[in-house]
């Protein structure tokens, strides 16, 4: 039945409807300038922390959301307010304007995640763990720009799983399930197929030390072959010479593998690659976890204690910048002295022999700047790129489905079709259409310029 309303009765709804649009607004204002506050406070004082950026955003979100709770009984009018609040100061904040980008917030996260579930995290205990892996999805939905999550993760999680720096293989498992919930099969499908290559590269290593009975090898030996497709690996940009006590055993796997997988190539990532060097020289032994490069490089020590930094480019085939870091981080540790406080070709190296360490397991193996520095720049173009695809994919799954469409109705399809992976650019996506009609995908109507066909 109808339920009948007087006049009065009518006003006092309309106007309670008023005021709780007007509170809702004060809470988003109210939201905002917390944020704001809090993001410059962050911007001025520690810009490049993650565990202080994600913390400020759940720590304002939790506040306010407790305050709905328990002031408007969880109203979900109350609720939306708060959630678009933090939606917009989690993508547009004094972090990421100071970056110039939107993009600083989901790598920031991602790197907030890399802490959580790399060895040594703060947090131990599995509970403690998966409460705060479902407080970091909290942020990643509201999250714009989540295929610039998607790939600094993907690339955190390969070192994780390529240096066995992984804290727990249950929370590992744990996220990308709820990646996988969130966002698809297709979002996470690259970070499945990583975890396959581990377990397979681990039969592949027993394999390979069964081959060997009878011969085996003078050195502890284990491999991980990785799919090309699937992991964040580019090709090596500079040329190494491995050193003579790791070629027998580089020769011994390239053949088996060979035999094995007929038509395969092996493409060696020597910078992803580590060992560990045992010493003798010092008063005490020590056990130093270096990369292959560090160890190509205190390797040339065994012969004399003394070497110039022109010998060791030249016996290891490494760029002089990469060298140059490698060099720095020796020094650094002291393990090597120099002669000149600036390095030069002519400078000579030595072993220092009065090297002391309350430690008998030294971690020298320190990423280097350079790399650093270039697996943000190679993320952030890899982003750009695989837009492309995306947005040129879109168009014409939309264009082949509707045959004939206008330009707006398309941008506007194009716009919602990617509104979960990340928010396209009009620019781009008008550059994605003039290569697509390049490539004869589509065609412009000739009286109609804003009409394009879908071209068979």
């Amino acid at each position: 039945h109808p339920i009948s309303m007087c006049s009065a009765e009518i006003t006092h709804l309309c106007k309670t409807m008023m005021r709780k649009l007007s509170l809702a607004s004060n809470i988003q204002q109210i939201v905002g300038l917390s944020c704001l506050h809090r993001f410059l406070l962050f911007a001025a004082f520690s810009p490049q922390d993650p565990d202080v950026y994600v913390k400020q955003i759940t720590m304002v979100r939790d506040l306010y959301s407790q305050l709905v709770e328990s002031a408007f009984a969880s109203d979900c009018a109350f609720k939306e307010v708060v959630d678009t609040s933090c939606a917009v100061f989690v993508n547009k904040n004094a972090v990421t304007r100071a970056a110039g980008s939107s993009a600083k917030s989901p790598e920031l996260l991602a790197r907030y995640c890399d802490s959580l579930l790399k060895k040594g995290s703060k947090i131990s205990d599995e509970a403690d763990l998966e409460t705060e892996l479902g407080r970091v999805m909290v942020v990643f939905n509201f999250v714009e720009d989540k295929d610039v999550f998607q790939k600094f993760y993907s690339k955190m999680l390969a070192k994780r799983l390529v240096q066995h720096l992984s804290a727990s293989d249950d929370a590992e498992a744990s996220m990308i399930s709820k990646l996988k919930g969130a966002c698809g099969y297709e979002y996470t499908s690259k970070i499945q197929k990583m975890f396959q290559d581990i377990g397979l590269s681990k039969d592949l290593t027993d394999q390979f030390k069964v081959s060997l009975k009878g011969n085996p090898l003078d050195i502890e030996f284990s491999i991980q072959v990785l799919s090309s497709g699937s992991w964040p690996f580019g090709a090596p940009n500079c040329n190494f010479a491995l050193p003579p006590q790791l070629e027998r055993v580089h020769a011994r796997f390239g053949q088996y593998y060979a035999n094995k997988h007929n038509g395969r190539k092996l493409t060696w990532l020597y910078s992803m690659s580590k060992g560990e060097l045992v010493t003798t020289c010092f008063k005490n032994k020590y056990t130093l976890q270096a990369s292959t490069y560090q160890i190509a490089v205190l390797l040339q020590f065994n012969d004399s204690v003394d070497c110039t930094f022109q010998q060791l480019q030249e016996s290891t085939m490494l760029k002089e910048d990469v060298l140059m870091q490698v060099v720095g981080i020796l020094l650094k540790c002291k393990l090597l002295t120099c002669d000149a406080k600036d390095i030069k070709p002519d400078s000579v190296l030595s072993l220092f022999l009065g090297y002391r360490n309350k430690k008998t397991r030294i971690n020298i193996n320190v990423p280097m700047k350079t790399e650093q520095k270039a697996e943000a720049e190679s993320t952030q173009k890899n982003v750009e790129d695989d837009r492309k695809i995306l947005i040129q994919a879109s168009i014409v799954r939309i264009a082949k489905m509707r045959r004939a469409i206008g330009h707006q109705q398309l941008l506007g399809e194009v716009l919602n079709q990617l509104s979960s992976r990340f928010k396209a650019r009009v620019p781009i996506i008008k550059q994605c259409i003039d290569v697509l009609i390049e490539k004869e995908y589509l065609r412009r109507d000739e009286q109609k310029k804003d009409m394009y066909f879908y071209l068979a």
